[in-house]
């Protein structure tokens, strides 16, 4: 049995749960820079559309090794003329900053809106390739002057794709088999979540694959063991805290939690210069680091960069992981460079 054909039945078992231990969604390094991305509640918390995509390429030098690649539009149903919707950071006069001490004193909630959401997602791991597609409802409500909590929920489809030429054995084997071509299996698929925010914090709670769902690849030659998707559980929170007129800081975490694996969970820490540029790190315990970069190129464009060491067994054949996120803002009619209520 060669490598390629090692590593395939590693990933595959790894990917869709025929193994008692591995996430099945994919990860992100960037989420704080996306937050719609694990939660849909997200979708229009800001008074233009926001449009993101991001390429990340995991554990780098290790054969079959997963790519994540997504495109995502979200924004509101519609904009106020009055409310900017403002959270952290944003382009403004120079030597001034005006997410400083000032905006904060006088920030207030964003009127009661809904917002709405595209997204689409490819996860390629060796032969098995996993496509998804969502539209998401969200609705955003003032709690206080100051709060707001939004609902939301993102229905689609995930076509999982087996492609059993891939499975290339060492030994002869049955031509039936080993010229099966490409499996798909198309499932629905249903998240949803919440996010409570303020001037100074956020919590979100979602919930994605809501759906179990058996997984079996069989078109007659090739037969596997059947797997189940399984619901993944995310919690995350911020808090963001001035640490001069013009450096602000943000630490986060998230909890993952897919049943019967082992709590997950990531500690970030964001700093933020101005509105033009931001620094951050990220430790994902028992997996590894990351460190993050970022840049505001105008107000409709701003540009993100993160590099993964994984600190488990794979750091003896993986170069790291690497992720770009590029973000456009359209119909920013208040010139902001990123996003004001999202930090």
């Amino acid at each position: 049995m060669n490598k390629r054909f090692t590593y395939s039945i590693v990933f595959f078992l790894l990917l869709f749960g025929l193994s008692s231990n591995a996430q099945q969604r994919p990860y992100y390094t960037q989420y704080i820079m996306n937050n719609y991305i694990i939660n849909p509640a997200l979708a229009g918390i800001e008074n233009y559309w926001d449009v993101k995509a991001s390429h990340r390429l995991q554990w780098v030098g290790l054969q079959d090794a997963p790519i994540t690649t997504y495109l995502t539009i979200q924004g509101p149903l519609h904009k106020s003329d009055y409310d900017e919707r403002q959270t952290a950071t944003t382009f403004g006069p120079e030597g001034k900053n005006p997410r400083g001490q000032a905006y904060w004193q006088t920030y207030t909630a964003p009127e009661p809106h809904a917002g709405v959401g595209f997204s689409v997602i490819n996860d390629a791991t060796g032969p098995l390739n996993r496509f998804t597609a969502y539209g998401t409802y969200a609705y955003h409500l003032s709690l206080n002057v100051q709060t707001s909590l939004a609902v939301g929920i993102s229905a689609g489809i995930s076509q999982l794709s087996l492609n059993a030429d891939k499975l290339n054995f060492a030994t002869t084997v049955d031509p039936a088999v080993s010229g099966s071509g490409i499996i798909n299996k198309i499932k629905p698929d249903i998240s949803a979540g919440a996010w409570l925010y303020s001037k100074d914090y956020f919590v979100g709670l979602s919930f994605q694959q809501i759906i179990p769902e058996d997984v079996t690849f069989s078109n007659n030659t090739v037969g596997l063991q059947t797997g189940k998707l399984l619901p993944h559980t995310f919690l995350t929170a911020g808090y963001r805290m001035m640490l001069s007129d013009d450096i602000s800081f943000l630490p986060s975490v998230l909890l993952r939690y897919i049943n019967p694996l082992p709590l997950g969970v990531d500690i970030n820490a964001k700093f933020q210069y101005l509105d033009l540029l931001w620094v951050g790190g990220s430790y994902r315990i028992q997996d590894g680091f990351a460190a993050m970069i970022g840049i505001n190129i105008n107000n409709n464009i701003n540009i993100g960069y993160s590099y993964d060491i994984t600190t488990s067994q794979l750091n003896t054949v993986s170069k790291g992981t690497h992720e770009i996120l590029v973000g456009f803002l359209l119909g920013n009619k208040y010139g902001d460079s990123c996003p004001r209520r999202l930090w």
